[in-house]
């Protein structure tokens, strides 16, 4: 259909030649134009009409056609406080330029026609119908009020009055629908609540049945309670006079029982006198006792001098395990297990703080059964350094030996100096860290306190039979973690 510039009536006649100069900005020629010719008002033609009143769903429908082509127009065509508006995203423009939209259109009839031009297009048919000022029977009312609106053909105003009482209508009709659907279901539930009131009707007749036969029965069981109440006074009766019976004999036991207390409070006060004296004798005692102790353990360590000075021992640069680790390379013996009686099967983490108060403790650790226990993220050199240098702790703080014994000395190569106290031994070729921890402990003497560490339930039976004191890793872990 050939785009054709839709009759106005509020649109002043232009010259064309004028018109084409102007179309550099649109807005300059509405805003600046001062001959009368596009003022409706000027001069001595007839006076412009107000704007009709749109239906509300037809004002709606001018606002989104307005905004669907405003993107296509050219800038300089669309006037400046729509500009920003066209930039709008779809969703957004219709809804948040309403205002300024219908403002324009109002305002601008110049634009009013640019736009009318691109609306018309894009209705087809329908839009040549409505500029030619008819309508088909079978358009959307709405469509055809918002085409008529823009495009303002000869009688445009009846056609939006038409519009709009076709809206009007159809909202009518709505109402009286919905005013119907309502009727229908308000009988519907009324209906319903008829035949539910019957239902209810007959379950209270069959209720107040069952209420009526009940009411009997509690009657009679009322009669009952009562002759049962009746007898339970009786009794009531009989018990009050016992109960008395009984005051009377609890007050006779009562004067008894203080008297016997009296008594046994005399017999107390006799018993802490003798206490006392017994206390006495007992300090006077102990401290006999004390002075033989101190002068027998005075005689023992004289002794144990002059024994030491008869065999002329004198003090030792090397200790068992120093041994142990010197003959590292040779096939361990088998050497007599110590005394069973040595050994504490706990693993109570206080134990080790005990353990290594005694004099001339020796600690053994199994190193990497404690490092993968407690921090087994970490490399097997970060492992071991972590370990020995706690250890070296340790060692400080209590001057006890410490071995700490791990496995695979072939892999090792350019192993950090251990801490001062701290003996570090690597498991040779063919042999488990196990078996050298209970060689180590085979190594010392009988009656020397040897702590191994260990959570491997074979190697503290092991060193159980050779008279060590085996404990769990946690507890070395959990001192570590204190110091």
């Amino acid at each position: 259909m050939p785009l054709t510039e839709p009759y106005d009536d509020h649109l002043p006649q232009e010259d064309p030649v004028a018109l084409d100069g102007a179309l550099g900005n649109p807005d300059d020629n509405v805003v600046n134009d001062t001959s009368g010719a596009s003022d409706p008002t000027a001069g001595d033609g007839p006076a412009a009409e107000p704007e009709p009143s749109l239906p509300e769903p037809v004002r709606q429908r001018i606002v989104t056609l307005t905004a669907a082509v405003l993107p296509t127009l050219p800038t300089d065509e669309v006037p400046v406080p729509l500009r920003r508006v066209a930039k709008f995203a779809p969703n957004r423009r219709a809804r948040l330029g309403a205002p300024v939209i219908a403002a324009q259109l109002t305002a601008d009839p110049l634009f009013r026609q640019r736009v009318t031009a691109r609306v018309l297009a894009d209705a087809g048919d329908l839009g040549a119908a409505v500029v030619e000022g008819t309508a088909p029977a079978a358009a959307d009312p709405v469509e055809v009020a918002a085409l008529a609106y823009l495009a303002r053909p000869r009688g445009w105003r009846e056609l939006i009055d038409a519009s709009g009482a076709a809206v009007r209508a159809e909202a009518d009709s709505a109402v009286v629908a919905e005013l119907v659907r309502e009727a229908e279901q308000r009988a519907t539930r009324a209906e319903h609540d008829r035949a539910v009131a019957r239902v209810e009707a007959e379950k209270l007749r069959d209720e107040l049945a069952r209420v009526r036969e009940e009411l009997g029965q509690l009657r009679e069981e009322s009669r009952q309670v009562a002759r049962t109440l009746r007898e339970t006074q009786a009794r009531e009766r009989k018990a009050t006079e016992l109960l008395a019976t009984e005051r009377g004999r609890a007050a006779r036991a009562s004067a008894d029982v203080d008297a016997e207390l009296r008594r046994a409070r005399a017999r107390l006060a006799e018993a802490e006198a003798a206490a006392g004296v017994a206390r006495a004798s007992a300090k006077e005692a102990r401290s006999v006792d004390d002075a033989r102790l101190w002068l027998l353990l005075e005689t023992i360590g004289q002794a144990a001098v002059g024994l030491r000075r008869e065999l002329a021992l004198d003090p030792v640069d090397k200790l068992p395990a120093d041994f142990v680790a010197d003959a590292f390379a040779e096939q361990p013996g088998t050497a007599p297990a110590g005394p069973a009686a040595r050994a504490r099967d706990t693993d109570d983490p206080a134990r080790l703080d005990q353990l290594l108060a005694l004099p001339r403790a020796h600690l053994v650790v199994d190193g990497y059964n404690v490092t993968k226990r407690g921090f087994g993220e970490m490399s097997l050199e970060q492992q071991r350094k972590r370990l020995i240098t706690g250890l070296g702790g340790i060692a400080a703080q209590t001057g006890d030996e410490v071995t700490v014994v791990f496995d695979g000395a072939e892999r090792m190569h350019g192993l950090p100096p251990a801490p001062r106290g701290v003996r570090v031994l690597f498991s040779r070729k063919g042999e488990t860290a196990d078996e050298l921890i209970r060689r180590l402990v085979r190594a010392e003497p009988a009656g020397r306190p040897v702590v191994v560490v260990s959570s491997d339930r074979e190697v503290a039976d092991g060193v159980r039979r050779h008279g060590a004191y085996p404990l769990g890793a946690d507890s070395l872990l959990r001192r570590l973690a204190r110091s």
